[in-house]
């Protein structure tokens, strides 16, 4: 397909209903939760895993856009991962089983600001009508002029793209569980929405231009970037207006990123802030001393303990490690990488640092110290010593302040998945060869940091 050929949206989404997969839930025992609550569930795993979170959808694009530049790849995949979800949505809430081509149209439109069109699409499907090919192709033409310029001087302005795309997809989540379960379209509940989102949109503005002052005081040509990137975002003409007039303050002096996120009380957008801010720092490739001063200072003003910082961190270096065949015009991933390297050298500071108290507490464990010894020697633990070490491992964790972001709930993975970004397996050899057991076993809600 190609974006701008009549036609092209229809052909996306229904190659988006033949590849989608009946969504099913990972959680047995939480199917008697209410079908809002499932679905809320499922949009929260679902934009996670697949990299719609930093705004970069994994998986391989289908052969037909291999040609396309990359922007369009990526553009495409957004549109694609947004449809699989609605669909996977509709699943869940257990919507009549029937072609929803038609009704992804309703929120495609929802999602673009057409709410009139949206509303009138609705109307159409409940009379048993099709819908108009002028609106279809008004559509296409609002979705073309939504597609952010994603080569918009990404190294020195904004990337806000990252960002747009997870705060529409969750909108857009949202909307289409709402729609699925009740069917029907609600246009005062989706201005709502859309309201929020551009709010949400307007403080990861606020936010990233304050990282982007943070090194030097931006010159005249970063500044026209950085205004052209908000002029992409399309948001009301009076928040655009707010917006444009806080940013030029920020050009002059330094704000108090306490004062930009005071009114921030939602975890979800807390980590939604720390997020997008990590990987607006690394998308040079580089974090400066300035930057990482400013993640810091960024953490502390949303209420992030250091460890939960370095969580994220993992977490987003994860992500790229595992997936660099993602369609990314940045170069996120290089910095991914080294922000990977960064922890590497943190904990090993800290291992070194404590490394006799270390042998110490291991000693004092009995048992571990015991077992530790064996595997050194040769040899091969059984499974249920493997799971005391693991736990005993814990505990001393627990005593050494340093090493407590892997005492925590879900630690030992956490290490996992750290031990795969970085150069060497942090793991004794003696427990490598269970590793990816270890994560398949893992409750889906412990991988993403529970």
């Amino acid at each position: 397909m190609k974006v701008g050929e009549n036609g092209w949206l229809m052909e996306l989404l229904a190659e988006a209903e033949q590849t989608h997969l009946p969504a099913h839930l990972e959680y047995p025992e939480l199917r008697h939760l209410p079908a809002r609550a499932r679905a809320r569930l499922h949009i929260r795993n679902v934009l996670h895993s697949r990299g719609v979170r930093y705004g970069t959808p994994s998986g391989q694009p289908p052969a037909e856009d291999a040609s396309s530049a990359p922007e369009e790849r990526l553009f495409l995949a957004v549109l694609r991962n947004l449809a699989w979800l609605a669909l996977e949505v509709a699943d869940l809430v257990g919507a009549p089983k029937q072609s929803h081509v038609s009704r992804l149209l309703v929120l495609f439109a929802a999602l673009t600001g057409l709410v009139e069109e949206a509303a009138a699409f609705d109307a159409r499907l409940l009379k048993g009508q099709p819908l108009p090919k002028r609106g279809v192709i008004k559509l296409e033409a609002a979705l073309e002029q939504r597609a952010i310029s994603l080569a918009g001087d990404p190294v020195y302005g904004l990337v806000l793209h990252n960002g747009a795309v997870y705060v529409d997809a969750r909108c857009f989540g949202q909307q289409a569980t709402e729609y699925f379960l009740t069917g029907r379209f609600v246009p005062a509940r989706a201005v709502r929405r859309q309201a929020l989102a551009a709010a949400q949109k307007a403080l990861l503005v606020e936010v990233l231009t304050a990282l982007a002052c943070a090194e030097r005081t931006p010159s005249f040509a970063s500044r026209r970037a950085i205004l052209r990137q908000i002029e992409d975002l399309r948001l009301p003409d009076m928040l655009a207006h707010h917006v444009r007039s806080r940013v030029r303050q920020f050009f002059e002096r330094k704000p108090a990123l306490a004062s930009v996120v005071r009114r921030v009380h939602s975890r979800d957008t807390r980590r939604f802030l720390l997020e997008q801010t990590l990987l607006a720092s690394l998308v040079d490739g580089r974090r400066s001393s300035e930057e990482l001063a400013f993640v810091q200072e960024l953490a502390r003003a949303l209420r992030f303990a250091p460890d939960e910082v370095k969580r994220v961190e993992v977490d987003v270096a994860e992500f790229y490690r595992k997936n660099r065949s993602v369609v990314d015009v940045f170069t996120v991933a290089a910095g991914a990488q080294m922000m990977g390297e960064e922890l590497l050298e943190s904990m090993q500071h800290a291992l070194e640092k404590n490394f006799h108290r270390l042998l110490r507490e291991v000693k004092e464990t009995g048992e571990l110290s015991v077992l530790l010894t064996q595997a050194a020697r040769g040899r091969k633990l059984t499974g249920d010593e493997k799971r005391k070490v693991r736990a005993q491992l814990i505990d001393v964790a627990k005593a050494i302040p340093a090493l407590a972001i892997f005492a925590a709930p879900g630690g030992v993975l956490l290490l996992i998945a750290l031990a795969k970004v970085l150069p060497f397996n942090l793991l004794p050899s003696a427990f490598q060869d269970d590793e990816e057991d270890e994560i398949t076993r893992a409750p889906r809600g412990k991988m993403n940091g529970a």
